[in-house]
């Protein structure tokens, strides 16, 4: 925590505040098998060409930081993306759905966690999201950093310059997000439960 602190701020995320509170994805993406061991930014990997969704009931974290990226598929097209770090939070659901197109129809893979098996963990992972949305109060909100100098979540920095923002916690309610891929950090999933369907539900 930094010594000053300032008061937390309240209301509807917009853009930037938005761009803090997807981070319950990261423990969606590790469960797919694409998050690693150990690290942060221990990988990078083409992306496949479709988002996927995300959401949470609660959301409280100590330790955020972002700037943004690029994501690129094995054609080389680019995606414009914010890269969200995590350095410590726990959930209390999770769900992720992403559709894929098969010989059968549309398939959806849904993985959910948490609820009344108890909360999900997450350490030091870092997001690349496309869109999110949610209820949040920050702590310490730190907006236009240079990102050469964020420090909350190691490993994650941009080039001098740059535009950053970080913050010493935020508390989330109602998190809904698209998001591309993930990399990096341990995660702790209670109550895993996996559902593949023809045509099945989304997470919203």
């Amino acid at each position: 925590m930094n010594a000053e602190r300032r008061r937390p701020v309240e209301g509807r995320t917009v853009w930037w505040k938005a761009a803090l509170v997807a981070l319950p994805a990261l423990t969606a993406v590790a469960a797919m098998g694409i998050a690693m061991s150990e690290g942060v930014l221990a990988a990078s990997f083409a992306v496949s060409g479709s988002a996927f969704q995300v959401s949470s009931g609660q959301l409280s974290s100590q330790g955020l930081a972002s700037v943004v990226g690029v994501d690129r598929s094995v054609d080389g097209t680019g995606r414009p993306v914010a890269l969200l770090g995590i350095a410590d939070a726990e959930l209390s659901d999770l769900c992720q759905a992403a559709q894929v197109k098969t010989p059968l129809g549309n398939v959806v893979f849904k993985l959910r966690a948490g609820g009344a098996a108890g909360s999900v963990e997450v350490r030091q992972l870092v997001l690349h999201t496309a869109d999110l949305a949610g209820d949040a109060t920050f702590e310490g909100i730190r907006l236009g950093q240079d990102a050469s100098t964020l420090d909350q979540v190691p490993g994650l920095q941009g080039e001098p310059g740059q535009f950053g923002l970080q913050a010493d916690g935020v508390s989330v309610s109602g998190v809904r997000s698209h998001a591309w891929s993930a990399t990096g950090g341990n995660f702790r999933l209670k109550g895993l439960k996996l559902d593949v369907a023809l045509d099945g539900s989304a997470c919203f």
